[in-house]
């Protein structure tokens, strides 16, 4: 089983948290975890566990139906808008099909009805953080091109968003009311500093971009 060998300091390390206001299990959720080779922390109720920091590295959420406060759907959409790229497995112990839908059509990553086979589980927490791990790795990704994009001058902006356009550089420069020779001149930087090898890749760059900022 892969256990993220490339990310070895604490904070980084991937976690499994477990919200579940049953104690025992809680604690065999825990030792079933980290005998996979991972982090894990528990939390008895919803509220418990949004007082915690986001976590850094790699993550998922091993998730109740039923809690004493919010219930575990509801924890759902918060986890959905306040901590992206934290995949979630609910367990419960009578789930029902519209509750499973409901889950999964929102983006659970699976619903195990107790009980279930350990290795069952384990799969699912590997599923998912690998999931994690990718998702914080397009994030970075995408981070990396807007801080790029926002070193670009005003003007440099214009040359990209006319250039991905597909307009020629003469064109560019009637639209900006520059020389061809400017026009260029920006278009060399504006490759430089978003570091893109080709045309094609900035076209791909500026896409990446719009997509992210819809």
């Amino acid at each position: 089983m892969t256990r993220f060998p490339g990310l070895t300091t604490p904070d980084s390390a991937p976690i499994v948290f477990v919200v579940d206001d049953d104690i025992s299990i809680r604690e065999s959720l825990e030792l079933l975890v980290r005998a996979g080779g991972w982090r894990c922390e528990t939390f008895p109720s919803a509220t418990q566990f949004l007082a915690r920091p986001r976590a850094t590295g790699p993550s998922c959420l091993i998730l109740d139906v039923q809690l004493p406060d919010l219930n575990g759907l509801d924890l759902q959409q918060r986890v959905a808008s306040d901590r992206l790229g934290m995949p979630i497995i609910f367990i419960t112990g009578y789930g029902d099909v519209p509750t499973t839908v409901r889950a999964m059509k929102a983006g659970a990553v699976e619903f195990l009805t107790k009980p279930f086979s350990d290795e069952l589980l384990l799969s699912a927490v590997h599923a998912a953080l690998e999931q994690s791990a990718r998702a914080r790795d397009d994030d970075a990704a995408i981070r990396g091109l807007e801080d790029r994009f926002a070193s670009l001058s005003r003007r440099e902006r214009e040359v990209m968003t006319l250039v991905v356009s597909g307009l020629p550089n003469k064109q560019v420069a009637t639209e900006l009311g520059i020389s061809e020779i400017t026009v260029k001149a920006h278009r060399g930087r504006v490759m430089r500093k978003m570091r893109a090898a080709s045309f094609a890749q900035l076209v791909n760059i500026a896409s990446q971009l719009r997509r992210t900022n819809q």
